[in-house]
């Protein structure tokens, strides 16, 4: 699947010109957002067959700068009953500058609880394994 493609804000940067910490997060969300967009299409009901986000994980090997255009690569890392794992590679100009790790639980906010994987988003997760 082709990368997110991220534009750096200046209002992501820190007093030293790197992309802050806590910006990570916000690329690997829109990362997500790319890759079930890509997978499961726009008109997925989020409401009954939604997911939830219950751990991240990131290390910082490289920093990101003003203009970089970082990529971030998604994939799946493990697949369970009501949870999955996502990693994610950001690379700049093929160097590898940041990974980290999603833990997503599927969950159904009508009623308020967590569900089992719903079958299409199961088999839109293995196929990106």
């Amino acid at each position: 699947m082709e990368p997110a493609k991220i534009q750096v804000r200046f209002a992501d940067l820190d007093l030293m010109g790197h992309v802050n910490n806590s910006v990570y997060l916000s690329y690997f969300e829109m990362a997500r957002v790319h890759f079930f967009a890509k997978t499961l299409g726009l008109g997925w009901d989020w409401n009954t067959q939604g997911i939830i986000l219950v751990r991240n994980e990131i290390d910082y090997l490289k920093p990101i700068l003003l203009h970089d255009n970082p990529l971030v690569f998604i994939s799946v890392e493990e697949i369970g009953h009501k949870s999955f794992t996502l990693s994610y590679k950001i690379k700049v100009k093929e160097n590898l500058v940041t990974t980290g790790k999603s833990v997503m639980v599927a969950y159904d906010s009508v009623i308020s609880k967590s569900v089992l994987i719903p079958q299409k988003m199961r088999e839109a997760l293995l196929k990106n394994k």
